[in-house]
């Protein structure tokens, strides 16, 4: 295998090893509130900050890829979450592991340098292909559902962080030495000047898109462990397992939606994926008592959720073939604030109201907006229209 070939596989598991230790902390949410004495409020901030910098850094990050190499970036990004690794396991109060959580965050920032990565290595014809299968990556958030409660329960709470860290630095290893460095660019670009992509229409569009797709796929993927315990008295790791679920079905829907957002359009796609996930929200706030109600309304908002991710990044590379590190950062970081405020929300409103409802009606509201959005902007318009015109 040559090294332009290993980027895919290896980049792909890069980003899964990476995106376990950005959900770390959700399945051991329930463990650390009956360690600390925390709210409902304090468990929901402790178990969605860490997406916080993962999404926020994704832009300056994506934009550095583009600058300076995907191997020189991904490398350094996995060398630098060791460090919160080591100290999150060492931590003995509540104060102490927010801190180190906060930089566990930069684990999520994986992504924005593996799809800039892939796409500048990849024929334009494959990428919708390729990008689908390197964001399979993602599916290290069901990896830390199945195994960080295990490590925990097995060996204790500290080696659910040092464990990762072999792994880590495999790969660290694997792709320094087995990958070749991106093309450098034409013209160098500085911060202010790659950010120009904001004054494109493609990008907010893309961007609160992707704030729904990803962002359901992200907040229910570390929140459903905490909620299931909440709700029916799981255990942590039987609530893994099943939020675990969640993600498998979330993580192999992607690859589909970039297909078939070749095939038949991603307006198309977009209209069904905004329907199921409203549907699914609705149907959550009025029976979430009922387990199968909650389990099949999941599950459909899972799927719904992958489609519409592969769906959206399938238009990133084809949209802004000369920015795509930069385009994929800010709608990246759409996508992970997505996932960062509604865990909050939900503990927020379950501490208010007793009820985690309100916050499932609030998603299939702005599942509908961008309906009406996808709808009546993106549908009607030519195929050369606003939406997938290349600006860049």
């Amino acid at each position: 295998m040559t090294k332009q070939k290993a980027v895919l596989p290896l980049t792909t598991l890069a980003m899964t090893f990476a995106f376990t230790v950005w959900a770390v902390l959700s399945p051991l949410a329930s463990t650390f509130q009956e360690m600390y004495g925390l709210t409902s409020t304090q468990k929901s901030i402790l178990v969605a900050i860490p997406v916080l910098l993962g999404s926020i850094m994704r832009i300056p990050l994506g934009i550095f890829t583009d600058r300076y190499g995907g191997r020189k970036m991904l490398t350094g990004l996995l060398a630098f979450i060791i460090l919160p690794l080591i100290g999150a396991g060492f931590s003995n109060s509540y104060e102490s592991l927010m801190f180190w959580a906060f930089f566990i965050g930069m684990a999520g920032t994986t992504f924005a340098i593996s799809i800039a990565f892939v796409s500048k290595l990849t024929p334009p014809q494959k990428q919708g292909t390729a990008l689908g299968i390197n964001a399979i990556g993602n599916i290290g958030t069901a990896v830390a559902g199945f195994l960080i409660p295990t490590i925990a329960a097995s060996f204790g709470v500290q080696w659910a962080f040092w464990g990762l860290i072999f792994p880590i630095v495999v790969m660290i290893i694997l792709i320094w030495n087995l990958t070749p460095e991106t093309p450098k660019p034409t013209e160098s670009k500085s911060i202010l000047e790659a950010l120009s992509v904001l004054k494109y229409r493609n990008t907010w569009t893309l961007s609160v898109f992707y704030f729904v797709t990803f962002g359901s796929f992200v907040a229910l993927g570390i929140y459903l462990p905490s909620l299931l315990v909440d709700l029916y008295g799981l255990s942590p790791v039987d609530a893994g397992f099943r939020a675990a679920g969640f993600v498998v079905v979330a993580t192999l829907s992607r690859p589909v939606g970039g297909i078939l957002a070749d095939k038949i359009g991603a307006a198309k796609i977009l209209t069904i994926v905004f329907m199921g996930i409203a549907v699914s929200a609705f149907a959550i706030s009025y029976g979430m008592s009922n387990i199968m109600v909650l389990t099949f309304s999941c599950l459909l908002i899972a799927c719904m959720a992958g489609l519409g991710s592969g769906a959206v990044f399938k238009l990133v590379p084809e949209l802004f073939p000369k920015a795509t590190g930069a385009v994929t950062g800010i709608v990246g970081a759409w996508g992970g604030l997505g996932g960062f405020f509604p865990p909050i929300l939900l503990g927020i409103v379950k501490d208010i109201t007793g009820t985690f409802a309100l916050g499932f009606i609030l998603l299939g509201i702005f599942s509908f907006i961008c309906l009406l959005i996808n709808r009546f902007v993106c549908e009607k318009s030519p195929k050369k229209n606003r939406l997938i015109e290349s600006n860049s």
